[in-house]
């Protein structure tokens, strides 16, 4: 609300709802990581894709896994922030950590995986177009739960001995290491069996099944990659209805359960089409996934420097241990992070427009 009582509500559920249909859309992209997991474990890639792209496709299936992927998602979140999603957290990222470096080790030990890895390092700056920065950075936001300023709802949780900078680069840094060892591992991989590495969003679920397939110790290999992709993702989705239960519980006389009972209401209704028609999940995370993580950031940052004010968000920022670079790094947040934010989504429209 620093903007003002009415415009400050409507922005927060704006941002709110575009994290709610972001959550429901991915909600069936966890039950379809959940099905591709237990198909790797239980059948087999081998000749049975055909079988795996029949199951892909049923709409019945698919909406019966995410429902009880919801189920699941609110219970945790019923449990509260420390018994609930700190918990299963300090489970998920170790396991996911350790599954990523046994896997990287895995694929860097194959033959002319050290070419094929130098060949992915090596940069070709005529892909970075405005659409690749554009998706680039909402998947950033996306992956940091940063759009619809979720972090906001997060970082009241802190301690005030806690550095919000220190927070702010380990969490950085985290999220950038996650995606190099993840980027790590398949690219060479998929070059090394001379897989189409250009699917995009389908990559998961048709290229990498081929690419498991043909690896050594592919279904074993292929069966913890995606069971711990199932855990962070699931967690992501638990971080997103923490939040928006938390906007309902502050900005309403509905108590904590009631809240989280609501957000699992909408979710499920914004789930069934996204479960029957999946060709619309695309769309709705390059509007929803990107735009809306990025405007939202944007919203939250103007709020913070522009409305705020210098001297309490340095504080806020660096409490009493502020530096004579303090003022700078205000200034850098105040107006180049917004400058980019906001040219890059108006230079995106402009290309998809022209």
């Amino acid at each position: 609300n620093t903007f003002n009582p009415v415009f400050g509500k409507i922005i927060s559920y704006t941002i709110s709802t575009a994290l709610l249909v972001a959550n429901a859309y991915y909600i069936v992209v966890i039950a379809n990581i959940i099905y591709l997991t237990y198909f790797s474990g239980f059948i087999g890639f081998g000749n049975n894709t055909h079988v795996l792209s029949n199951a892909l496709n049923n709409n019945l299936l698919q909406l019966i896994i995410s429902v009880s992927v919801l189920g699941l998602v609110l219970i945790i979140v019923l449990q509260g922030l420390k018994k609930g999603i700190e918990r299963i957290s300090k489970i998920f990222v170790p396991f996911f950590g350790l599954v990523m470096i046994y896997l990287l080790f895995h694929v860097l030990s194959l033959p002319e995986a050290i070419d094929k890895l130098l060949i992915f390092l090596k940069p070709d700056f005529g892909q970075i177009t405005i659409k690749n920065v554009f998706a680039a950075m909402g998947q950033a936001f996306f992956s940091l739960t940063l759009g619809g300023t979720i972090l906001v709802v997060y970082g009241s949780y802190l301690k005030k001995t806690e550095s919000i900078p220190k927070v702010a680069i380990l969490s950085g840094l985290g999220d950038l290491s996650a995606s190099i060892l993840v980027s790590l591992i398949l690219v060479p991989a998929i070059l090394i069996f001379g897989l189409n590495i250009e699917e995009g969003h389908t990559l998961l679920f048709s290229t990498l099944p081929v690419l498991f397939e043909q690896m050594p110790a592919g279904r074993i290999i292929g069966t913890f990659f995606l069971f711990s992709l199932t855990l962070i993702a699931f967690l992501s989705s638990t971080a997103a209805v923490q939040y928006l239960s938390t906007t309902i519980y502050n900005n309403s006389k509905l108590n904590f359960k009631k809240s989280v009972i609501i957000i699992g209401a909408f979710d499920l209704l914004l789930i069934i089409p996204c479960a029957f028609f999946g060709d619309i999940i695309p769309i709705l995370d390059l509007v929803f996934g990107s735009g809306m993580q990025v405007l939202g950031s944007c919203l939250a940052i103007v709020s913070l420097c522009w409305f705020i004010g210098k001297k309490v968000t340095i504080f806020q920022i660096f409490g009493k241990n502020q530096t004579r670079f303090s003022p700078y790094l205000f200034n850098w947040i105040k107006w180049l992070i917004p400058t980019a934010l906001i040219l890059t989504l108006c230079l995106y429209i402009i290309d998809n427009i022209l």
